[in-house]
C-alpha cells in the first residue's frame, strides 16, 4: 500500500464526495446534491484519487474508510431510481 502523508487529509468538500461515493451516487447525482458543476466534481475527485493514491471510485471509498476518514455507519445506500435510502 502506498504511503499517505500527513498534508494529504480530505477536504470536508472532498469527504463529502467520498460520502456520496459510498452511497453509489454518480457524478451527475453528486453534482445535484451539493449544488455544483459535474465539472467540479470532477475536480475533487481527481484530488481525492491523487491524495488517497488510488486510482478509482471503489478504491477511494475503501482507503477513506480504512483511513478513518468517513465513517460506515453514517453512509446512507441511496436507490437512485426511488431515491429510497438504505442503512
Amino acid at each position: 500500500m502506498k504511503r499517505i502523508s500527513e498534508q494529504n487529509i480530505l477536504t470536508l468538500k472532498e469527504q463529502e464526495v467520498v460520502y456520496c461515493l459510498a452511497s453509489g451516487l454518480s457524478n451527475k447525482d453528486i453534482a445535484t446534491r451539493m449544488n455544483v458543476s459535474i465539472h467540479t466534481v470532477k475536480a475533487h475527485l481527481e484530488s481525492i484519487y491523487e491524495k488517497l493514491k488510488v486510482e478509482n471510485r471503489l478504491q477511494a471509498v475503501i482507503r477513506a474508510l480504512q483511513l478513518n476518514f468517513i465513517n460506515i455507519n453514517e453512509i446512507d445506500i441511496i436507490n437512485v431510481d426511488t431515491d429510497k435510502r438504505y442503512k
